[in-house]
């Protein structure tokens, strides 16, 4: 069907809108983190200078680099748990047929319902009973609890979609369950371990309130706690550019990762939808 002239224009325009929606917060962001003093209480959509100070403030003063540092330790290896365990649970949840696993699927999915500050005390005890507390361990630990549930339920849905004959043909071939997870499957689900990994990332890196319960200090803390806690010389004075600099370092690496993933991500989005 052929589109009118005024069809397109509104699907440009709606396209226009979106675009500006998700991506002026970190262009402003952006140019305000080059303002300082009275210029930030001044509406200016375009950087007068070009200015880096409130950068380098972020790393004066407090070990930021090191907060970067254990965000990214803390969510690789969070990424790398949930889906190794995500991957052998949903081969035996997706190709193994027992009784029980629909109940079990679903309490999977009910173990990621529930809100964070609901299990917070109950962590908070477990950790402290393991020996764990501010450390990084005990962030990898306590991520897994959101991560994990939806990594397993994702890629549960993917292995149940894998074409029979393929591990039909790898049992005729001798191959053992192992071989044909890691050797068969595996590089057929590329796409949707991309995908799960990415949003398990995104996941670990942003969080805020279990790194602020279960870290104390500065050494140990991730950045989302650094960037609140970051204060100015005064009680109620906050160096909201230094603070908006801070935040444009965060959310680059998760942007090139999007770029970097991108193909793969939509490829594992929409595999789902074509599989009939």
């Amino acid at each position: 069907m052929k589109l009118k002239w005024w069809q397109w224009t509104l699907f440009y325009i709606g396209i226009a809108m979106i675009v500006l929606y998700a991506v002026f917060p970190f262009y402003y962001a952006i140019v305000t983190s080059m303002e300082s003093g009275s210029e930030l209480f001044t509406v200016d959509y375009w950087p007068s200078r070009i200015n880096f100070d409130n950068y380098a403030q972020v790393f004066d003063g407090q070990p930021f680099g090191r907060n970067l540092l254990n965000s990214a330790v803390v969510s690789i290896g969070v990424v790398a748990l949930s889906l190794f365990i995500g991957l052998t649970a949903s081969f035996a949840l997706g190709r193994i047929k027992f009784r029980g696993r629909g109940i079990l699927l679903l309490a999977v999915l009910g173990v990621s319902m529930f809100p964070q500050v609901a299990v917070l005390s109950g962590l908070f005890e477990l950790i402290r009973f393991m020996g764990i507390y501010n450390s990084l361990p005990a962030l990898a630990f306590s991520y897994m609890i959101f991560t994990l549930p939806f990594t397993v339920w994702v890629l549960t849905t993917f292995m149940t979609q894998m074409p029979i004959e393929l591990e039909e043909a790898a049992i005729v071939d001798g191959a053992s369950p192992s071989v044909i997870l890691f050797k068969v499957f595996m590089p057929l689900l590329w796409p949707a371990l991309v995908t799960t990994g990415l949003l398990a990332f995104i996941a670990a890196w942003n969080e805020f309130l279990f790194a602020l319960t279960f870290t104390l200090t500065n050494e140990m803390r991730t950045v989302p706690v650094a960037i609140a806690l970051i204060s100015g010389a005064g009680q109620y004075e906050l160096p909201w550019g230094v603070i908006m600099a801070a935040s444009v370092i965060v959310t680059v690496p998760l942007v090139g990762l999007v770029l970097i993933f991108q193909r793969r991500i939509v490829s594992g989005l929409t595999a789902g939808a074509v599989k009939g």
